[in-house]
């Protein structure tokens, strides 16, 4: 008699870039019963055509038909307006420079997604994001960095709980960039050579103070340098970041040292931006930052007795390691003290900590402090 064994259905997010393209090839080398879901997070108006939904989609029929896989289409643009738009807005009101993509993971991706995964009959979940999971014995899922840490995306995915990661799969986490570009170029793959995406869909390629112009009202305000000097006016500090050094729309003919300005403080209260001036003003580092309640993916590893301990972090993406001291707090939030100090730390932005190579989790910045 046959016997034929059921293969485990796995639902990949197909986006229409390289990366997802290549994560679904090598799940139907391993084996699974795969399906593509091309997620469509924005609804296009004639005003908002920046957002490249049509090419991307296009290109995922395209992989779903070179690896003949079902592909599925799925509108979850009212959830992400409820869950991730609205809290965007909110923080840019607050002052804050919110990082969307962080709240995708946590509540579309790895949440809307995963119940539309499951009700296709799915086992496991995978996209394209370059990072690793590990099964441990004792039935914990640890987040690991990828193999390329050029590309490393758990700084993204810090958010996700233990329910979240333990169907999820990352098949290109153990790839270098340029290998799953061969991979596709060899499979005959369309998006082989598609650029990278950069920013998030509801901006794409188009001016941020255009759009968030179309979203909240300007509230122009007073540009003051660091003595408290009226030097120019902002409108809104919606429309600004800490760090932030192009339209600031001052030059550097300010003062006599010629150098370039940068944003180092938004104070809401008075709805003032504090500027300064040279990429290494001392107004720009803090070696200290608070955060709200940290997230972590495993149990917290500091306890009731051990309320201090040494790991490396990142304040935004891209940023290497840098080496810390974490001390927890009562209420679950953290002060961090760096070995060196920090540039342009960044209140709304995400601290993310990470033991050597396992990402333990994080939280929303805060503040930056200066030592007491």
């Amino acid at each position: 008699m046959n016997i034929t064994t059921k293969k485990t259905r796995v639902v990949v997010g197909l986006s229409g870039g390289v990366d997802s393209s290549v994560a679904a090839l090598l799940l139907l080398e391993k084996g699974y019963d795969v399906h593509g879901v091309f997620m469509k997070n924005w609804e296009e108006t004639e005003d908002d055509g920046f957002c490249t939904v049509a090419e991307d989609l296009a290109d995922a029929e395209s992989i779903a038909k070179t690896l003949n896989i079902p592909l599925h289409v799925v509108n979850f643009a009212n959830e992400y307006k409820e869950r991730v738009f609205s809290y965007f807005l909110q923080e840019l009101t607050a002052g804050r420079t919110p990082n969307p993509d962080v709240l995708c993971n946590t509540e579309i991706k790895f949440n809307a997604f995963l119940d539309y995964a499951v009700s296709l009959g799915a086992e496991k979940l995978a996209t394209g994001h370059y990072s690793r999971v590990e099964h441990t014995s004792d039935g914990k899922v640890l987040l690991k960095k990828a193999i390329d840490n050029n590309k490393d995306q758990t700084y993204f995915l810090h958010g996700l709980s233990q329910k979240q990661l333990h169907p999820a799969l990352f098949p290109i986490g153990g790839i270098p960039k340029p290998e799953v570009r061969e991979l596709a170029e060899k499979n005959n793959l369309v998006t082989f050579d598609k650029k990278d995406s950069t920013g998030i869909c509801f901006i794409g390629e188009r001016d941020f103070r255009d759009f968030i112009r179309k979203h909240l009202p300007t509230q122009p305000g007073n540009m003051v340098n660091k003595n408290g000097d009226k030097i120019g006016e902002h409108m809104g500090l919606a429309y600004y970041t800490i760090g932030q050094r192009h339209g600031l729309g001052i030059g550097g003919s300010k003062d006599s040292s010629g150098e370039p300005w940068f944003v180092s403080q938004k104070i809401l209260q008075s709805n003032t931006l504090v500027v300064v001036q040279g990429t290494n003003n001392p107004n720009l580092f803090a070696p200290r930052l608070v955060t709200e309640p940290l997230h972590w993916i495993n149990d917290t590893p500091l306890d009731g007795v051990n309320k201090k301990m040494r790991l490396t972090a990142k304040t935004r993406y891209r940023q290497q390691d840098q080496d810390c001291k974490v001390t927890l707090h009562s209420n679950g939030s953290a002060q961090v003290d760096f070995d060196q100090p920090q540039r342009a730390i960044t209140p709304g932005q995400y601290l993310v900590l990470y033991d050597n190579d396992i990402c333990l989790g994080g939280g929303i910045i805060a503040a930056a402090q200066q030592p007491e």
